[in-house]
Order: C-alpha cells, then sequence, then structure tokens
C-alpha cells in the first residue's frame, strides 16, 4: 500500500493510487510543508500554501481561467472541449463578467430566502420516504436529491423531465479529472451532446412562454442584459449546463460530507444536536473541513512570482483547496473538526472574481438538509462501508449507507 510519504515523493495527479482518494490530506501537508510550489511531471504547478492560493484567485490580470489552449489536447474537437471553453468557469472577462451578472441577478439574497419554504418541503418529503424504510443510502436518496431539484427548478425544468439531469453532470464533471480515460471522455462527450439537445426543446419553450426573469435563471439568461447585450446561442446553452453542474455535485458531497463527518465526530455531532443554531457555522466547517472542490486551476499570462519561486507566463496550475484549507498559517488547529470555529474564511468557494456565484444558495442548501436531517434522525448510524467518488477534484461519496434510527 502507498504511504502518504511515497505518495508526496512521486506526487502526480495522473497516477494516484486508491488511498490517495480515500484520504488525501496526509499527502497534502507533506506537500504543504516540503514542497509547496510543486512542479509536477507534467510541467504544470501544484500549490498547496492559503497566501499562495489567495494570492492567485485576487489577482484575475495575472491568472487567467482561460483554458482553450490547455482543454485542446485534452479533449480535441469534441461537445466536451466546446462546454468547457464556454461556460463562464473556465473564462475572463468579458464572458465572465457577462454570464455572471445574468446569475446573480436571479439569486438575490431576497430571491433565495424567498426559496427556503420550497426546499424546507423538499428535504422534508425526502426525509419521510425514508423514515418509512428505516434506512437509506445518505446519498442517492438524500444528499444528491436535493441539489437536482433546486437548480431544476432555477432553470424551470418540468420535475417529470429531470431524471437524466444528475447522470449528465456527473459524466461531464468527470472529464474534468486529471487523468483523462477513453471511456470517461466517451461518457462525458455524449452527455454534453444529450443535454445540449434537451436544452434546445426546454429554451424554444421558454422563449414562447418566459418566466419571472427575479427568480426565472433561464428566462434571465435568455432576455440578456438591460443594454441589450445577448449571449450567443451556444453560451446560453452551456452555461445552463455549467449551472447544472456547479449546483449540483458540490452540493451534493457538501451535504454528504457533512452527515459523514458528523458520524466520524460523534462529540460533534452531540453538540450539534444540543445547539441547533450551530448549523450555519457548522455547514461553513464541513466546506474547510472536507471541501467538496478540491482543486481549482488557473494559468499564468505573466510572468510572476508565487510563494518565492519565479513563474513564468504559459505555466499551467492547480491549486489545491483541500491543502490551503488546511494550513496551519491560516487555520489554528487545522486537523481538527470544530463546527463552531470562528473565524473561519476558507476557500470552498474560491475567491476573488471567480468566487462562486451560488454560494448563498449552496450554503443554505446545507443548513436546511443537514440541519433538518440530524433534528429528525439523530441516532443515524452506518449500516455498511461508505464508498467515495474515487476523484481528486471532487471530493464526496457514491454510497453512504445508513441506518436511521
Amino acid at each position: 500500500m502507498a504511504t502518504p510519504e511515497a505518495m508526496a515523493e512521486g506526487f502526480d495527479l495522473r497516477t494516484l493510487p486508491p488511498a490517495f482518494y480515500e484520504d488525501p490530506y496526509p499527502v497534502y501537508r507533506l506537500l504543504r510543508e516540503r514542497w509547496p510550489v510543486r512542479r509536477l511531471p507534467d510541467g504544470a504547478l501544484f500549490l498547496t500554501r492559503w497566501a499562495d492560493l489567495d494570492q492567485v484567485y485576487r489577482d484575475s490580470r495575472t491568472f487567467t481561467s482561460d483554458k482553450h489552449a490547455e482543454f485542446a489536447p485534452k479533449f480535441g474537437a469534441t461537445p466536451l472541449y466546446e462546454h468547457h471553453t464556454t461556460s463562464l468557469v473556465f473564462n475572463d472577462a468579458p464572458l465572465h463578467g457577462r454570464v455572471r451578472r445574468l446569475i446573480t441577478g436571479a439569486l438575490t439574497p431576497r430571491a433565495i430566502a424567498g426559496m427556503e419554504p420550497a426546499l424546507t418541503a423538499l428535504v422534508d418529503r425526502l426525509l419521510d420516504a425514508m423514515a418509512a424504510r428505516g434506512e437509506a443510502d445518505l446519498i442517492e436518496d438524500f444528499a444528491a436529491a436535493i441539489p437536482v431539484e433546486v437548480i431544476g427548478t432555477l432553470l424551470g425544468v418540468p420535475p417529470e423531465e429531470r431524471g437524466p439531469l444528475r447522470g449528465w453532470s456527473l459524466a461531464i464533471l468527470g472529464a474534468l479529472e486529471p487523468a483523462l480515460t477513453p471511456e470517461a471522455a466517451a461518457r462525458g462527450n455524449a452527455a454534453v451532446s444529450e443535454f445540449l439537445a434537451y436544452l434546445r426543446g426546454l429554451v424554444a419553450r421558454r422563449r414562447a412562454a418566459p418566466g419571472d426573469p427575479a427568480t426565472d435563471v433561464l428566462t434571465r439568461l435568455i432576455a440578456g442584459e438591460a443594454d441589450g447585450t445577448r449571449l450567443s446561442e451556444a453560451e446560453l446553452l452551456h452555461n445552463c449546463i455549467f449551472l447544472l453542474n456547479a449546483g449540483h455535485e458540490t452540493t451534493t458531497n457538501l451535504i454528504g460530507n457533512g452527515l459523514e463527518a458528523l458520524l466520524r465526530f460523534p462529540a460533534e455531532r452531540a453538540r450539534l444536536l444540543a445547539e441547533p443554531g450551530l448549523i450555519g457555522s457548522a455547514v461553513e466547517e464541513v466546506l474547510r473541513f472536507e471541501s467538496s472542490n478540491q482543486l481549482g486551476n488557473r494559468g499564468v499570462a505573466a510572468d510572476c512570482e508565487i510563494g518565492g519561486v519565479a513563474v513564468p507566463a504559459g505555466t499551467r496550475l492547480t491549486l489545491c483547496i483541500g491543502a490551503a484549507n488546511r494550513d496551519p498559517a491560516h487555520v489554528a488547529d487545522p486537523e481538527r473538526f470544530d463546527i463552531a470555529r470562528h473565524p473561519n474564511r476558507h476557500l470552498a468557494f474560491a475567491a476573488g472574481p471567480h468566487q462562486c456565484a451560488g454560494l448563498a444558495l449552496a450554503r443554505l442548501e446545507g443548513r436546511v438538509a443537514i440541519g433538518r436531517f440530524l433534528a429528525r434522525f439523530p441516532g443515524y448510524a452506518l449500516a455498511g462501508p461508505p464508498v467515495r467518488g474515487g476523484r481528486a477534484r471532487f471530493r464526496g461519496f457514491l454510497h453512504l449507507p445508513a441506518r436511521l434510527g
């Protein structure tokens, strides 16, 4: 079995052993302590310190999010390439700003507060269904069901048409892993093509019968900005796909990781049961301690220095959020899971101009889902071994079997 020392010594994101996916944090700690600006075999730099990630996230002039050059050899002329180079997360201004403004216009604090009653009703229906059985897979039956419904509602996808959404999202995001197999590429390309075909019909229906632009993201994206600037058809469709992907797996992982962490740290679970008002800070600690999104990427647009290392333009960067969120130079006692931690500035939603536009919605979903689950099933326990997702970029579970008590 590969040891943390051996994995850190020969660290390569393209050839990670199974032990890494189970617990990457000892490897991250060694990299952060010994090689905080680590050159990978493919020439990219792997960053693990909080200060270095914060520098990169906040300087969008020096560090670019545009992935056209990086993704061309990885994906070729495929639907995956078209999708990932058109969505706002892998673009700089002006596309990033245009799409982000349209999305955030429908995710105002007032709009998100208005979503809470429907979200609570959805969570309670899922809890009722699980209670009737006495046991459940906390991912399939609960965590994964919530964000699909929430994003489906934001885009106005009829409930009876939401069945394929999760599978499409998993396949598309799976193709972003550092090592892309032919099978994963084929699944991702098929998912993009099928999703686009579905969205063309949905957009046509919405053009014919617009929704309320204050709450309907798709209507806002179709209408464009107040000055008449509109997204192209490709920009519109691919950013609808991005919205599902951005809000689906990461939120599923937030809920699943939170429920698993409370099992692993029973004293903190008891504390939260005794003080349910700590649910907000508990969600923040889950985001820090087990970040749903472990890795980010940037390109270097101009010669610069990172952590005392000269970095030439053209260098690719991998930003290790999971390592930075446990950096003792930034976080006191970072290996301790503390649901009342304060302050708790983490990078689970990135930072700077590309900070997650849906962070307030993700936090709401985490608070409602974890808080109401724990109140309903305070004695829940594992009913079998958890199954990790086996991904370096997105950390979560495929299955989390539980007895509900």
